[in-house]
């Protein structure tokens, strides 16, 4: 499956970047790293921002070995707080690998509630994420990087997008 990055420059967008991942794989974390390290626009990145620990189902994104391999911060932004319970039920009854998932979520740290969404952080304090997001939260509570994103990947994945992001 497809993912779709885009890189911000304060509220003007400068890049857009995409890359594979599998569904309920494992390759989410190395995917993104790759396209950060590899990127044209390595050299000008502050902070990774993911919408969600998780991508093509669950193919889990660790976040601290991320801002291990990059140098750089990472923030999970989620507009709901997820059913934890539902999500173990899931990854430990039904996917490959399940048990090792459910620990890379643990590992994440709970999710806090900050300026009307919920967050997982690695490498950044509350308040410097809360910055971030005050930063770019441009249209509504969820940043603006990841409502382009997900606008984006929905265009690609279906021919259009759906508009809500």
């Amino acid at each position: 499956m497809r993912i779709v990055g885009v890189v911000f420059a304060g509220s003007r967008l400068d890049g857009v970047v995409s890359g594979k991942v599998r569904r309920d794989g494992r390759n989410a974390t190395g995917a993104v790293a790759e396209l950060v390290r590899e990127g044209r626009f390595a050299a000008h990145l502050q902070l990774i921002m993911l919408q969600g620990i998780a991508f093509a189902g669950f193919n889990v994104v660790d976040i601290h070995a991320l801002a291990d391999e990059t140098g750089l911060p990472v923030l999970v932004v989620a507009r709901r707080q997820p059913d934890l319970a539902a999500i173990r039920r899931a990854l430990t009854r039904r996917v490959p690998g399940g048990q090792r998932k459910w620990r890379l979520i643990e590992k994440a740290g709970a999710m806090e509630r900050m300026a009307g969404v919920w967050v997982q952080r690695a490498g950044l304090s509350l308040n410097e994420a809360e910055r971030a997001i005050a930063g770019v939260a441009l249209n509504g509570k969820l940043p603006e990087p990841l409502r382009v994103a997900h606008l984006v990947a929905g265009g690609l994945g279906t021919g259009q997008s759906r508009g809500r992001a």
